[in-house]
């Protein structure tokens, strides 16, 4: 469902695609609304309910790096789609230790479009 440089994440539990557009908007005398679009961006927003230490540290090392290519399917255009993105804020829910491990749950964060 969605790479990261090439490499096939867990398929997430849940999946969100946000379309903005980025814009400078200003009124004039008139009152008129001019709105100039400079560029149309997405955020992906993944939720994973349950992965294994594994999944989760391959994932947490493939969002890592400043920025780094998604491929992922586009709701707009229903078709594959490649772009530069960079992941905001990891939050991973730990919930229990069992046998000296801890197990995760709950796992966010947002891929952000350059």
């Amino acid at each position: 469902m969605i790479k990261i440089n090439g490499v096939q994440i867990p398929t997430p539990s849940d999946y969100q695609v946000m379309i903005a557009d980025l814009s400078i908007a200003k009124r004039v005398a008139s009152g008129y609304l001019q709105i100039e679009r400079i560029a149309t961006k997405r955020k992906i927003e993944l939720i994973w309910f349950y992965l294994t230490n594994e999944q989760l540290s391959n994932l947490l090392t493939l969002v890592a790096p400043v920025s780094f290519q998604v491929e992922y399917t586009d709701p707009q255009t229903n078709e594959l789609r490649t772009g530069e993105f960079y992941c905001g804020d990891r939050n991973v829910r730990g919930f229990k230790y069992h046998n000296g491990r801890i197990w995760y749950r709950d796992i966010k964060f947002n891929l952000i479009e350059r």
